[in-house]
C-alpha cells in the first residue's frame, strides 16, 4: 500500500469538492456504501465471506479525519494518483491559508478600528460628561463606525498615515518651468538701405531734433551678428478650490520687451554680469464649470491663435478676459472669447515738470472672437475663428501748439507715442512746436516725438485643419488673415514720415504702406514631442504689410521683428527625451514697401521643460 499523501487535519473546501466529484466512482467500486434508506446505483454485490479472526494490522495508522482517509483510499485503489492527490491537497491548503489570513486580518482591523473609535470618542468628551452605563450593541456599532469614518477621513486629509509625504495644501500647488538655449545668426545681404530710423529708441529715450546736426538712432541693416541667448522661466500655479486658480511666473529678459524673454549672453554689462528677472505672468482664474473661465491679471493669449502673424507665442496679455465653449454635439463645439486689455496707462504725474497736468490718454485693446471646432470625420479636426480687435487711442495726434525750450519739455500728446515698438508701422510727428528763432534769425531746436500714423481696428480670420490619418504623425495646416479696417491711406499720406517710396531726384515719394497680412504654415509630424525621436517639420510663408496691425506684438525673429515684411520660414523639431528637444529654423525676410531691406536668420534652440 502506498504511503498516505494527505496529512490529517481540517479538510479544505477545494478538497471536499474533489471528493464529492469522486463519490460515484467509490460507490461503483464498493469502497463505500450508500446511506440507510438509499439504493446503490448498481446490482447487489455477492454475499461476503465469513469474517476472519481479529489480528494486528501492519498498515500505517489511519487519520482521525474520515475525508483524509477516503482520499488515501482513492490513492490506494488507483482512482487517484499520488501526483493528482498532492496537487489537489496543495491547492486546497493554499485556499484555506488565504481564507484564514483574511479572517485574521479582518478581525485585527475591526478590533483596531473599534479601539480607535472608542479612544476618539473618549477624547471628544468634555470634562463633566457622564457616561451611560448601558448602550445597546447596535448603537455601539453605529457610533464606532461613525467615529471611525470621521477619524479616517481626517487622517487621510492631514496625512497622518503617510509620514514624510507633503501636507494637503502642497498637493494643490504645481511648480513648472522651462529653459531654452539658443544660437542666433543674423545675415544681411548686400543692397540694404542704411537710413532706417529707430523710432522706438527715440520714443523711449530723448526726443530728436530733425532740424539739427545730430544723426538719429538708426537700425543695423548691414553688419552680420552672432548671438548666444537663453530664456529661463519658473512658475507656480495653485488650485485655490471652488473653481479658483492662481499663478505667478518669472522670466529672464534683456529688457521689458513684451515679445522676447531672451537674454543675450555677454550683454547687460558683460564680464559675466548677472541678468534681470521680470514678472512674466500673474493672474487669478475662476472656472465655475468646465465650459466657462474668467481671468484677470497677466495671462497667456486668450484667443485661438495658432500662428504668430499678430501675436508672438511668448506674449502675455494684461487685463481681464472671459472664455466659453459649449458642445452642441460630440462633433461640433462653438467657442467665444472677449476681453479688455490695457496697453498703456498714462503716468500719474504727466507732465512731470508742469504745474498743470495733462488729461489721461490711456490705451486699450478691446477684443472678441467667435469660432467653432468641428470633427467632420474621426481623423479630421477643423477649427475656425473670427476676431475683432480695436486698439483704442494708439493712433498719434498732433499736439496743441507747444513751446519746447529744451529737451525735457513736454507737449500734451507726448503720451501717445508707443511705449514699445519693433519696426514697420508708419509714423507721424506728435508735436506742433512753436518756432523759436535765435538772435541771428536761425530756427531753434525742434525736439520731436513720433506716434503711429494709423488707427487700428483689425478683423482677423484664423483657421486650422488637423489630419490624423497617420496618428501619431499628423498633417496640420494653419492659416491666418488680417485686415485693418481703420486704415485711411489719404490721411496717412498727409502725415507719414516713413514708408515712402524713393524717387530718382532724391525727393520724398508717395506713401506705399498697406493694411493687410496673411500667413500659411504646413506642419508634418508629431504634434507634441513627448519622447525620444519624436519629430516634426514645417514650412511657412508670411506676408504682413506695414499697418495691418500694431508692430509691437508679432514674431520678433522673422525679419528681426515687426511688420512690412514678407518671406518664408523652414524648420524642424526632434525629441531628445520626454522633456528635452532641439529645434532648428531658417528665416528669410524682405521688406514690402519703402527702402530695400532683407535679412536671413538661423536659430538653433535646445529646449527643456519641467
Amino acid at each position: 500500500m502506498p504511503k498516505s499523501c494527505v496529512k490529517p487535519g481540517k479538510t479544505p473546501a477545494a478538497l471536499k469538492r474533489a471528493l464529492l466529484a469522486a463519490v460515484p466512482a467509490l460507490l461503483a467500486s464498493g469502497l463505500i456504501q450508500p446511506a440507510l434508506g438509499q439504493e446503490p446505483p448498481q446490482a447487489e454485490a455477492p454475499a461476503a465471506p465469513p469474517p476472519k479472526k481479529p489480528s494486528v494490522s501492519k498498515k500505517k495508522a489511519t487519520s482521525p479525519n474520515a475525508t483524509i482517509n477516503l482520499v488515501n483510499l482513492l490513492v490506494e485503489k488507483g482512482i487517484l494518483t499520488e501526483a493528482q492527490a498532492k496537487a489537489l491537497i496543495k491547492q486546497a491548503e493554499d485556499e484555506a491559508y488565504v481564507a484564514r489570513e483574511a479572517a485574521k486580518d479582518a478581525t485585527s482591523k475591526a478590533a483596531e478600528a473599534a479601539k480607535t473609535a472608542n479612544a476618539a470618542a473618549a477624547a471628544a468628551m468634555p470634562p463633566g460628561t457622564k457616561r451611560v452605563t448601558y448602550v445597546p450593541e447596535i448603537v455601539k456599532k453605529q457610533l464606532r463606525e461613525d467615529v471611525k469614518q470621521e477619524v479616517m477621513a481626517k487622517a487621510k486629509a492631514e496625512g497622518w498615515a503617510s509620514p514624510g509625504t507633503y501636507p494637503e495644501w502642497a498637493s494643490r500647488v504645481r511648480v513648472f518651468g522651462d529653459f531654452r538655449g539658443r544660437y542666433q545668426g543674423n545675415f544681411f545681404p548686400p543692397g540694404n538701405a542704411t537710413d532706417f530710423i529707430n523710432f522706438n529708441a527715440i520714443n523711449t529715450g530723448l526726443p530728436f531734433d530733425p532740424t539739427g546736426f545730430v544723426f538719429p538712432p538708426l537700425l543695423n541693416t548691414t553688419q552680420d551678428r552672432n548671438q548666444f541667448r537663453i530664456r529661463a522661466r519658473l512658475g507656480v500655479q495653485a488650485d485655490l478650490s471652488n473653481g479658483f486658480t492662481s499663478a505667478v511666473r518669472l522670466a529672464t529678459g534683456q529688457d521689458n520687451s513684451p515679445v522676447s524673454p531672451n537674454q543675450t549672453l555677454g550683454a547687460s554689462g558683460g564680464n559675466y554680469s548677472k541678468y534681470s528677472i521680470w514678472l512674466d505672468r500673474a493672474y487669478l482664474r475662476y472656472q465655475p464649470f468646465e465650459q466657462l473661465a474668467f481671468s484677470v491679471g497677466r495671462f497667456d493669449n486668450p484667443f485661438f491663435s495658432p500662428t504668430d502673424l499678430l501675436w508672438y507665442d511668448d506674449i502675455g496679455f494684461d487685463g481681464a478676459a472671459v472664455q466659453a465653449f459649449y458642445d452642441i454635439a460630440p462633433t461640433f463645439t462653438p467657442f467665444g472669447v472677449a476681453g479688455a486689455f490695457p496697453i498703456f496707462n498714462t503716468d500719474f504725474n504727466f507732465a512731470f515738470n508742469q504745474s498743470i497736468k495733462y488729461p489721461s490718454t490711456d490705451k486699450y485693446l478691446f477684443g472678441g472672437q467667435l469660432g467653432f471646432r468641428w470633427l467632420p470625420a474621426p481623423d479630421i479636426r477643423v477649427t475656425l475663428g473670427t476676431s475683432y480687435l480695436d486698439f483704442s487711442d494708439v493712433q498719434g495726434r498732433l499736439s496743441s501748439p507747444c513751446l519746447v525750450l529744451n529737451i525735457t519739455d513736454l507737449c500734451n500728446t507726448d503720451s501717445l507715442r508707443p511705449s514699445f515698438a519693433q519696426k514697420g508701422n508708419t509714423y507721424m510727428a506728435l508735436r506742433d512746436i512753436i518756432p523759436i528763432f535765435t538772435s541771428t534769425g536761425a530756427l531753434g531746436p525742434q525736439y520731436q516725438f513720433y506716434g503711429l500714423a494709423s488707427a487700428f481696428r483689425d478683423i482677423v480670420l484664423t483657421g486650422q485643419v488637423d489630419l490624423a490619418y497617420f496618428h501619431p504623425v499628423h498633417i496640420v495646416i494653419d492659416g491666418e488673415f488680417v485686415k485693418n479696417l481703420a486704415f485711411n491711406r489719404t490721411a496717412i499720406e498727409a502725415v507719414a514720415v516713413n514708408n515712402r517710396s524713393s524717387t530718382s531726384t532724391g525727393a520724398v515719394g508717395p506713401f506705399v504702406g498697406g493694411d493687410l497680412g496673411y500667413m500659411a504654415r504646413l506642419t508634418i509630424g508629431h504634434l507634441e514631442l513627448k519622447q525620444l525621436w519624436d519629430w516634426n517639420v514645417f514650412l511657412t510663408y508670411k506676408y504682413l504689410q506695414s499697418d495691418a496691425t500694431v508692430d509691437a506684438f508679432p514674431d520678433p525673429d522673422f525679419g528681426l521683428g515687426g511688420t512690412n515684411l514678407k518671406g518664408y520660414i523652414v524648420g524642424a523639431n526632434l525629441g531628445l527625451s520626454p522633456n528635452v528637444w532641439i529645434e532648428g529654423r531658417w528665416f528669410s525676410a524682405t521688406s514690402i514697401a519703402g527702402p530695400p531691406f532683407a535679412v536671413d536668420s538661423l536659430l538653433i534652440d535646445l529646449n527643456a521643460r519641467f
